[in-house]
């Protein structure tokens, strides 16, 4: 089952990573991105506790970058908010 809000966040992230001029924030991102699309794949979808880590990461990625990296880091991260709105649980 497709999780149409993490595959909108994984696009944007490697669309993020595309724009990036520093080869460790690109190669994060990157990761980033590749982590979400597996996830939006996944047989069962990510809990809270896992969906916080990658906000966490990409929170921390956003506040070393600038300009149109952030931006569309931000993007993501409301991609992963709404979908995180449709998690049971905490």
């Amino acid at each position: 089952m497709t999780r149409d809000q993490l595959t909108a966040a994984a696009n944007t992230l490697q669309s993020a990573a595309g724009e990036a001029t520093d080869e460790e924030t690109r190669d994060r991102l990157q990761t980033q991105s590749a982590q979400f699309a597996a996830l939006a794949d996944a047989e069962r979808g990510p809990d809270h506790g896992k969906l916080a880590r990658h906000e966490h990461v990409l929170t921390e990625i956003a506040d070393d970058t600038g300009g149109e990296v952030e931006a569309a880091i931000e993007d993501a991260l409301e991609s992963i908010r709404a979908y995180r709105e449709t998690v049971e649980g905490v």
